[in-house]
């Protein structure tokens, strides 16, 4: 049996009808895609979280269609690589989350340009995570917005951040707005959504179809949430950290409403599909409560970020696309974050080179129509990369790991049975050896056929003023200094 991680939902959920008996291929709707930072499948409380509280994303949850087995990469800038490019991220050069090996390849036809070319807006904000060199950044990979922080999250200026940045970490933040570095006021999820919203409002203004990808550092560490939100962790008894990332999450879920909320006043929900997903399993899985260590809920599930266990890469996925998508739907087929630049490729209409990069993922649209769809069983490849310099030939069986619809074999060796065993309590690698072989022999072939396309192995460590945007942000205040800015009203 598939595991069912909607703890305590109605177990019948109801299909209701698709609004239009064609196929949702080419219906061009507009796509929202807000994704997490280092939020694990234990961090809802619609997922069986009593501790935090998540009223707008749970309500989200019960209308959805939940992907119920889908997996991502152990660590940020590969997942993100993988939904960018539909390659598996080691193909795309991407191999660690610092060194100049979180780059995108630039031979990678990007999931914005696939959206450009169908006459779509794009906008980022928040998290890029694929390079801050010119030509890496994301207004030279195909979005036509953008309000990033630099590296890998906000206030890491020894590996690449805007220099400011340490200083007042997740407030009034030093950004890259389009071709411009600004200060903006304010707590750094809140101003991301805000800025979405604001660009929403004008693509809605001008009928103009759009991908809005809010792609959040929250509640990647250091663990700081406004006052407001830390509060009634801290009058229970939570530890600084606990109740800085509990306080997280829950003004993740009050923007996430307020997102919602805006869209219905627009009467944008008719023809937008709204996703809601996290880049890889959970940290800070333990903290304290008055004083006694405690571990924090999990879903139940192995390891957590830079695991190769289900804690480490099966995370929540919910789509709605009000009145057309059903409600209250689980899918239970394996899928996978590369799975969505061919499926948002396919609802835009859009036509893919010839020339491009070879695709790992598949389209979910026969799923979305059906969540009983036949969908074949396949392998999906993951490894948590991080080998020192040097040293990769010598990780191959580190930290890695490959699954199907029923199997996950661990380091090639352990092997659970996740039909059975979604929590990875018994290895039953010795019950069945010809299953340790065969998905061994895949891993084997999978890595090979990644080392020719490892591009950024090999790279100088870049001293602290030698980063790009650290340069330009230097340069700019020199020459025209940092202006202000905050995104229009909506």
């Amino acid at each position: 049996m598939k595991l069912n991680l909607g703890f305590g939902l109605v177990l019948a959920a109801t299909l209701t009808a698709v609004a239009t008996a064609k196929s949702l291929e080419g219906s061009r709707p507009n796509i929202i895609v807000v994704i997490t930072d280092d939020q694990g499948m234990g961090d809802l409380s619609c997922m069986g979280n009593e501790v935090v509280k998540t009223p707008h994303i749970d309500r989200f949850h019960d209308k959805a269609v939940r992907f119920t087995d889908f997996q991502v990469s152990p660590t940020c800038a590969p997942t993100r690589a993988a939904l960018m490019s539909g390659r598996a991220p080691f193909k795309n050069g991407v191999t660690h989350t610092i060194y100049q090996r979180e780059r995108m390849a630039l031979d990678s036809y990007t999931l914005p340009e696939v959206l450009q070319s169908a006459g779509y807006a794009t906008g980022i904000f928040g998290k890029w995570h694929l390079g801050d060199e010119e030509e890496y950044l994301p207004g030279s990979r195909g979005f036509d917005e953008v309000l990033i922080h630099g590296a890998g999250g906000i206030g890491q200026v020894g590996l690449g951040d805007f220099p400011p940045n340490n200083k007042n970490v997740y407030f009034d933040n030093v950004l890259l707005h389009n071709d411009t570095i600004v200060q903006t006021k304010g707590y750094c999820t809140d101003l991301f959504f805000d800025a979405g919203l604001s660009w929403i409002k004008q693509q809605e203004a001008t009928e103009t179809p759009f991908f809005a990808y809010i792609a959040l550092n929250a509640p990647h560490a250091p663990l700081v949430a406004p006052e407001k939100y830390t509060k009634r962790f801290r009058e229970l008894g939570y530890d600084k950290g606990t109740a800085g990332r509990y306080g997280m999450i829950e003004n993740i879920d009050d923007n996430f409403g307020k997102l919602l909320e805006n869209l219905e006043k627009w009467n944008a929900l008719d023809n937008t599909i709204v996703i809601f997903m996290t880049d890889n399993g959970a940290t800070h899985l333990s903290g304290k409560l008055n004083g006694k260590k405690l571990k924090h809920f999990n879903a139940n599930l192995k390891g957590g970020k830079n695991s190769p266990d289900e804690g480490g890469t099966h995370v929540p996925a919910f789509w709605q696309w009000k009145g057309v998508l059903p409600e209250n739907v689980d899918v239970d087929s394996l899928t996978a974050h590369f799975d969505f630049y061919p499926t948002f490729a396919e609802l835009a209409g859009a036509k893919l080179p010839e020339d491009m990069q070879e695709l790992d993922g598949r389209s979910l649209i026969p799923l979305l129509e059906d969540s009983k769809a036949e969908w074949d069983d396949r392998e999906l490849f993951f490894h948590c990369g991080r080998w020192n310099p040097g040293k990769r030939d010598a990780a191959i069986y580190e930290k890695c790991a490959v699954r199907t619809d029923r199997w996950r074999l661990v380091n090639n060796k352990e092997l659970y049975d996740i039909s059975k065993d979604p929590f990875q309590k018994e290895d039953v690698a010795s019950a069945y050896p010809e299953v340790v072989e065969q998905l061994s022999k895949s891993y084997d072939k999978w890595w090979a056929s990644t080392l020719p396309l490892m591009v950024n192995e090999g790279l100088p460590k870049l001293g602290k003023e030698e980063f790009p945007l650290s340069i330009r942000y230097n340069k700019q205040l020199e020459e025209k200094g940092i202006p202000e800015w905050a995104p229009e009203p909506f």
